[in-house]
């Protein structure tokens, strides 16, 4: 299965002809990123919908922290309902630095995650809610049109978190790139999958990958190294040193990001083991190794991120014709 990423920075209008011609080359699956200085997710999706036939549509991540969990559930259940039933849902804690600037309180994402995800399937399953959860409090809620029957994706990173989407999640969302994280994964999505009594292969395994393909190697390189230099800023220690990449680089790297100093990060502080280590990036047939690599080891689907390729509409096509239809 193939997903593909877009950040609504760019026109709604701009990303429906995206989507449009992701679902006419064969991507399955598309995901709009959710932050509250960019256009709003759900209107972007309505207009997704209207512009599409079968491509599935979700959020690619939305979290618990900004909108109160009723008013998501009814906000991709007419997602489902303007597209015909093609919505998907993914959610997870969020991002700690987003929320300070809105002045919101980053608390719990662990237990907030889970009493979301078990108010969203009553919803999502017609029922009056009632929910007294430490974080999550609903007290007779019930949606008045039908939802229907919406995948709930975790966008998760951590092992607990990772265990949990085994253990109550349709899918789980996975920012990584690269074989060596997803052999840890894996281990996890499985312990929370069996602690549930579930067939850890009913979790759909999504690798939410920096994505950069070209024909011309070095321009898909180029495309990847600022987004690679946003994941090094925000990678934990131990990810960092399972690729063999200096600690002390993800200092240097935040260091220049928080300045603005972005021709450092092009001229050398991105390294080829780091954009290695944290895309899926290069020529067709490198990416085309690099996705097999991945569905060898247990990934079912490939969710092609930010940039895409120097060129986004070029590169569709190319995952459309080389990857895509080559699998």
């Amino acid at each position: 299965m193939f997903g593909i990423e877009f950040v609504p920075s760019d026109p709604v209008s701009k990303l429906a002809s995206y989507t449009k011609l992701a679902e006419d080359v064969g991507f399955d699956n598309v995901w709009i990123t959710d932050h509250y200085n960019n256009r709003d997710v759900y209107t972007t999706l309505a207009v997704l919908a209207m512009n599409t036939n079968t491509i599935k549509l979700g959020t690619g991540v939305t979290n618990p922290y900004t909108r109160n969990i009723a008013v998501t559930a009814s906000s991709i259940a007419a997602i489902n309902d303007i597209s015909g039933g093609r919505a998907i849902m993914g959610i997870g804690p969020g991002d700690k630095a987003t929320f300070d600037a809105m002045g919101i309180e980053w608390v719990k994402p662990l237990l907030t995650s889970r009493e979301s995800v078990s108010a969203l399937r009553e919803f999502f399953a017609g029922k009056k809610v009632n929910q007294d959860g430490e974080r999550v409090k609903i007290a007779g809620a019930k949606m008045a049109f039908k939802a229907g029957n919406i995948p709930i994706y975790l966008g998760a990173q951590g092992p607990k978190m990772l265990e949990l989407a085994g253990e109550v999640a349709d899918g789980v969302l996975i920012n990584a790139s690269h074989p060596k994280d997803f052999e840890v994964a894996i281990k996890q999505i499985s312990i929370g999958a069996k602690k549930a009594g579930r067939d850890p292969k009913e979790v759909d395994v999504g690798a939410y990958a920096c994505f950069s393909i070209d024909k011309k190697e070095e321009k898909a390189i180029e495309a990847a190294k600022i987004v690679v230099a946003f994941i090094v800023a925000g990678s934990p220690d131990m990810v960092l040193e399972r690729h063999g990449i200096p600690v002390s680089a993800k200092g240097d790297i935040g260091g220049a990001i928080a300045k603005g100093d972005f021709g450092s990060l092009m001229g050398g502080m991105v390294t080829t083991d780091m954009v290695d280590a944290f895309s899926i990036c290069g020529t067709p047939e490198t990416c085309k190794q690099k996705v097999e690599d991945l569905m060898q080891i247990g990934v079912t689907q490939i969710l092609c991120g930010s940039p895409i390729g120097p060129n986004k509409e070029k590169a569709i096509k190319l995952i459309g014709k080389e990857i895509i239809g080559g699998n």
